[in-house]
């Protein structure tokens, strides 16, 4: 009992010096807390002055040195010079010493939870049954699958990093369009997700796009002649900017499609496909717009809803049809105004002269809803207005001529093999499917579409570039009562001043008829008088 009483004592005496020391360290620490955190902060700015020494040039050293030398000297001379310098050298120790409280860090359990939920989804197609230790698998964790992730204020995701295994079979499309389907349905719809796929790494990496602004309305763009802006996209899309001035009054800087024309472009001639009320009109109107400053247009219409009619008459447009008898006759006139062309640039060339001007001055051809012009002339048993474009496509690109045709899904079908063949700049407009995405621009679009989207809204692809999102200037039909007054005033500044030629020449006309009545009624009186005199 002796001994076990000496045992219980002296552990009891371990406990109290243990306890004692305890005490003592904390008093100590907080007794030299203060030169802790200054030696602290000056080890931290000794490390910022090193490693600013490092970056600095090795030609800007010296006055460096010599700036650092001045400054001692005026500050040993100024009074309390030393004394001030030492104060604030302490101060800005302190402040860099100080113990900072660590940002929080990963998701928080709501986002861990539906992290979880979407690596669950995922096991189903990126498992295998021979695979002995599965990156995925049922009842695992996330932290492994997913490197990176970002959540906006609402818990949504807004970028996630995907490891996924080496043999999953990331070269086919339709297994990447199921992951994707799958992380667009589990990541909040409605929005506009980038799936990035590096196969060397096995990563896939999903960054939901920010909706692309709608404000910019028509006007004029810094461009060169042979240049349209068909709209605009992401900046990271394109590497080349424009001033344009929104809805509010501000200019700024956005991201356009260029779409290149003339005789040196790969693809010369557009055809733009979108929904009922996607702005495939819209989009020609501004191009109508764009055009007319430097050439001459020809607008076909065939929905006969008056979409253009603030182009009549204007300088530059040649004629704005409607009708099938107007359509044809101006699309006949194309034809054989492209053939001229044609055999004036190829005289000029074998004689040595330069191209006559009225080759080079661009000629536009807008045709919209082909098919239902189409249409009306098979019920006619006319000729099929799409027939007489096959020579300003197969030879508009070397005789400066350019057709731009707009349909609606719809009418698709009906599309002449002439201008599906030779029409390589595509558009797509309006909330469509990806499947009809791909049915015209030729690749599936590089985002997921989104069920509603405002007119304008959609895809571009130039030829074999890659797809790109668009967003068309909005370029509504200034006499539509339901169109904005900035918007109207906006176009309607765009629109070329009126020709009264045609108006002048057709009143000449009239009074020469008259004129000629008037003859033929004086030379009746005068046989009247001469059979009065003979009677």
């Amino acid at each position: 009992m002796l001994g076990s009483r000496i045992v219980s004592g002296g552990s009891a005496q371990i406990a109290r010096s243990r306890e004692i020391a305890r005490t003592a360290a904390d008093g100590a620490a907080d007794v030299l807390h203060p030169l802790i955190t200054i030696s602290r902060g000056l080890r931290r700015l000794a490390g910022t002055a090193r490693r600013r020494w490092a970056d600095t040039p090795t030609e800007r050293r010296g006055p460096a040195l010599f700036l650092a030398a001045g400054s001692l000297l005026l500050i040993a001379l100024v009074p309390y010079g030393p004394l001030l310098a030492l104060v604030s050298v302490m101060g800005a120790a302190a402040w860099q010493g100080r113990e900072r409280t660590a940002a929080p860090s990963g998701p928080d359990p709501a986002e861990s939870r539906r992290l979880q939920a979407l690596y669950e989804a995922l096991v189903p197609y990126f498992s295998a049954a021979e695979d002995p230790a599965p990156l995925f698998r049922h009842g695992g964790e996330w932290g492994a699958a997913f490197s990176e992730c970002a959540f906006d204020a609402d818990g949504r995701l807004t970028r996630l990093r995907v490891n996924y295994p080496a043999y999953f079979t990331d070269g086919e499309p339709q297994a990447r369009a199921r992951i994707e389907q799958l992380l667009h349905a589990k990541s909040g719809r409605g929005r506009e997700h980038l799936f990035t796929w590096e196969e060397e790494a096995n990563e896939m990496l999903m960054t939901a796009l920010p909706a692309l602004p709608a404000t910019i309305s028509a006007q004029r763009f810094v461009t060169v002649p042979g240049e349209t802006v068909l709209g605009f996209t992401d900046p990271d899309a394109v590497q080349r900017t424009v001033p344009v001035t929104d809805a509010e009054g501000a200019t700024r800087d956005a991201p356009p499609v260029v779409w290149r024309t003339g005789a040196r472009s790969t693809e010369p001639h557009l055809l733009a496909v979108g929904t009922p009320g996607s702005g495939t009109s819209t989009l020609l109107r501004s191009i109508a717009l764009q055009a007319l400053q430097h050439g001459d247009v020809l607008i076909i219409e065939g929905g006969g809803t008056g979409e253009y009619a603030c182009l009549t008459g204007r300088k530059g447009v040649l004629a704005v049809e409607c009708g099938l008898a107007g359509a044809l006759a101006g699309l006949e006139w194309a034809a054989h105004e492209t053939e001229r062309r044609l055999i004036a640039a190829n005289r000029s060339r074998q004689a040595g002269h330069p191209t006559p001007e009225d080759v080079r001055r661009p000629l536009w051809i807008l045709l919209d809803r082909p098919s239902v012009l189409g249409h009306l002339a098979a019920a006619e048993g006319r000729t099929d207005p799409q027939r007489l474009l096959s020579v300003p496509l197969r030879h508009g690109r070397a005789a400066q001529v350019t057709v731009a045709v707009a349909e609606q899904f719809d009418g698709l079908e009906s599309l002449a093999e002439s201008v599906r063949t030779h029409t390589r700049a595509r558009v797509v407009l309006g909330p469509v499917s990806c499947e009809q995405a791909t049915s015209v621009l030729g690749v599936p679009p590089h985002t997921t579409p989104v069920p509603a989207v405002p007119p304008g809204r959609g895809y571009a692809r130039l030829g074999a570039a890659p797809v790109v999102r668009l967003q068309v200037p909005s370029t509504p039909d200034p006499y539509d009562d339901a169109t904005a007054e900035s918007h109207r005033r906006a176009v309607l500044a765009l629109l070329p001043e009126r020709e009264d030629h045609g108006a002048t020449d057709t009143v000449r006309e009239d009074d020469r008829a008259t004129d000629t009545v008037r003859e033929d009624d004086g030379a009746t009186d005068t046989v009247r008088d001469a059979v009065k005199a003979d009677g």
